[in-house]
């Protein structure tokens, strides 16, 4: 099981201010200082966030591997292309939403065309891919007919939940990773994981990678990125040991 540390919103404070502080670059060593095996950042067409040469000086500093979340947008694919990070996952993306709502809408015609146009770019750019989807068979055998080499299934159902609904919503992931697994896609999951609601998840044997930020970077405002990556690596451990 792999901890890929998301730190866009460390990038989201120094936005607020528009000035070089919190550097998301820096956040990204003690990261890995404190046991992460790799960097996510989300590279938005709006930049509300994350910035090209925050992309940039992340490629040339991270020690263990970036996963550039991207839409398949033309102008962010050309900067994938060009900066060829270790993997590429293609979410999809409203100008108006908070954060990422929902997987890949692979049943729309428009969205399927152009995340398969996309994903034909970063493969052939040697990249390796993973789809943002839904936990649902038919999102899964659409990744497959692409070929996708991996799928990130969408946690936030789960996180958002509680009681019987969460354990619904938990049953729904395994089968998903099972099936994903069974169909040969690698499977990673992510989206509202927390430290209170991780340990189900990273107990799916299926699943060999978490991507997670927003909980991670809100501790480490308290006790430093580090510890708080070190904290979250050890519950992610404990779970998978236990399963």
């Amino acid at each position: 099981m792999r901890l890929y540390v998301n730190i866009d919103h460390v990038a989201t404070v120094r936005q607020a201010r528009r000035t070089d502080e919190p550097d998301p670059v820096r956040a990204a060593v003690l990261a890995e200082l404190g046991g992460a095996d790799g960097i996510t950042v989300h590279l938005r067409e709006d930049r509300r966030h994350i910035q090209d040469r925050d992309v940039r000086l992340l490629m040339g500093t991270v020690r263990t591997g970036v996963n550039l979340e991207l839409a398949a947008a033309s102008e962010i694919l050309d900067l994938a292309c060009e900066l060829r990070p270790m993997q590429a996952t293609l979410v999809p993306e409203k100008r108006e939403e908070i954060t990422t709502e929902g997987g890949l809408a692979l049943s729309v015609p428009t969205q399927l065309d152009a995340t398969k146009r996309a994903l034909a770019r970063l493969s052939d750019a040697g990249i390796r891919t993973s789809l943002f989807i839904d936990p649902d068979e038919a999102s899964i055998r659409a990744s497959v007919d692409m070929g996708a080499d991996a799928v990130e299934l969408h946690t936030g159902e789960y996180a958002n939940t509680t009681g019987a609904e969460r354990l619904a919503q938990i049953e729904r992931l395994n089968r998903a990773a099972s099936l994903a697994r069974k169909l040969s896609l690698a499977v990673h999951a992510g989206h509202g994981l927390t430290y209170e609601n991780v340990h189900p998840v990273a107990a799916i044997p299926e699943i060999e990678e978490l991507n997670i930020g927003h909980s991670v970077v809100s501790r480490a405002v308290f006790t430093g990125m580090e510890a708080a990556v070190r904290e979250m690596a050890e519950i992610i451990r404990r779970s998978r040991s236990h399963a």
